[in-house]
């Protein structure tokens, strides 16, 4: 184990002792990034390709001159590592290191700053010496929940992903627990991966992949399958999953601009089917993913006939509709709230929209704006039972918020007169003894001699 004496930071000794004691880190063996270790990790598990790395560094040029440090800022720097986010040195040599490890790296220019160097810190072509500590590592959340996180065993090629609708050829090995229940090759469409017993979690992290990558995703029940389980795999009810997927092969489908009006009316009609099929079997996300390929497709569409602009309007209407009760169910009020409004700017007085905005409204707690949306479902349909029940509720809701208020601000009244009380109270009593004191004070004066 070397430490900071046995790196000399005086050009060719330096270089000597990397040459010494270090190791070559880069793939193609070049010398471009050696490495010499101060102090081992704590464990053997180093990061993976997409991790998000947490380091302290010093970098220095070879004269030992320090340009810029982490500890100075008293702040760690975090990316993630393998995607170019930072030096290729850097890539690199913490892809090579386990956690709490240090470690020094000796960088030739073309893995560093390159032949422009950085004006006013580092000189054109110059070599430097980075000082690492590897403080920890979390594999990629790939949603806004953490419910997909990804680790990747194996980079993939080239710049492409999925998209929805694309064909994709994958081998998977699924385990729950330890226990491997999935080992097979499989090709679905993105989108549609229900249909082969894959759960959404795999599906959704598709289009983060590229072909020839594997990785693994540790799956959320949400992102996994769910509160039912898998019986045939002998998966329980809310289950975390680990899946290893290999994306071997796959063919893009279709953009929105690569396809004619008439080509996205016959999709938006198909995939509409296959959202209705997924609805009615309780997959709601899977459901909002076909949903909203149509909207993508339709949204920014005129038309050039009255019977090509219904049946855009149609479609539009009918997603939205479709999405607004998806989420419902899903329990994302604001993304209700959002597609109903885009129905309600197609169709004011539109019954269904209306209703499911003052639904999504109810549940976040909105009962005036709740009430009124449902006022204005019975302004178009006098007889709808549903809304004037809704209303009641509301009515009781705002109620029984308006009667926590006076509560809650009785109970702060009284809590401001209790103290004005107690502030007048020492107050008084600090009057009293400055007075006795006072008097105290005179007497004594007036018995000296």
């Amino acid at each position: 184990m070397t430490t900071d004496q046995d790196l000399p930071m005086d050009g060719q000794p330096a270089t000597a002792v990397f040459a010494a004691k270090g190791i070559d880190v880069t793939p193609i063996k070049d010398q471009g990034v050696i490495k010499v270790v101060k102090h081992q990790g704590v464990d053997k598990e180093r990061p993976m390709i997409g991790d998000r790395v947490t380091v302290h560094y010093t970098g220095r040029l070879l004269s030992g001159k320090k340009f810029d440090c982490s500890r100075d800022r008293k702040e760690p720097f975090c990316f993630n590592v393998g995607k170019g986010q930072v030096l290729k040195a850097w890539d690199i040599g913490v892809l090579s290191m386990q956690r709490g490890e240090v470690c020094t790296l000796l960088c030739k220019p073309e893995y560093a700053y390159g032949a422009a160097g950085n004006p006013d810190k580092i000189p054109p072509s110059s070599p430097v010496v980075f000082e690492m500590e590897l403080l920890k590592f979390e594999g990629e959340m790939l949603t806004d929940d953490g419910g997909i996180l990804r680790r990747i065993k194996v980079k993939g090629d080239g710049y492409t992903n999925p998209n929805d609708g694309a064909r994709v050829d994958v081998h998977l090995e699924g385990s729950c627990g330890g226990r491997l229940f999935d080992c097979r090759d499989v090709s679905f469409t993105v989108g549609e991966a229900e249909d082969k017993g894959v759960p959404y979690g795999v599906d959704r992290a598709l289009d983060k992949m590229q072909k020839g990558e594997c990785c693994l995703l540790y799956l959320k029940p949400k992102y996994g399958f769910g509160s039912e389980g898998k019986p045939e795999y002998k998966v329980g009810p809310d289950k975390d999953l680990v899946y290893e997927v290999t994306l071997k092969d796959f063919q893009r489908a279709k953009e929105s601009w690569e396809m004619d009006l008439n080509e996205k009316l016959e999709m938006s009609l198909e995939v509409k089917r296959k959202g209705n099929q997924y609805f009615k079997a309780g997959r709601h996300y899977q459901a909002i993913i076909q949903y909203q390929r149509i909207v993508s497709w339709l949204e920014m569409e005129c038309g050039t006939g009255i019977e090509q602009q219904k049946k855009i309007q149609d479609f539009l209407l009918t997603s939205h509709l479709n999405l607004a009760l998806c989420f419902l169910r899903t329990k994302d009020f604001s993304q209700v709230v959002e597609n109903c409004n885009k129905v309600i700017e197609l169709d004011e007085s539109n019954e269904k929209a209306l209703y499911r905005r003052g639904e999504a409204r109810l549940h976040r707690n909105e009962f005036s704006m709740a009430m009124a949306d449902f006022q204005k479902v019975l302004q178009v349909n006098p007889s709808n039972r549903a809304a004037h029940a809704q209303i009641s509720i509301c009515q009781s809701k705002i109620k029984e918020h308006h009667e926590k208020d006076k509560k809650t601000y009785a109970n702060m009244f009284q809590k401001f007169a209790e103290w004005d009380a107690k502030v007048c109270k020492l107050t008084v009593l600090g009057y009293i003894h400055s007075s006795v004191t006072k008097e105290e004070n005179t007497k004594s004066n007036n018995t000296k001699c």
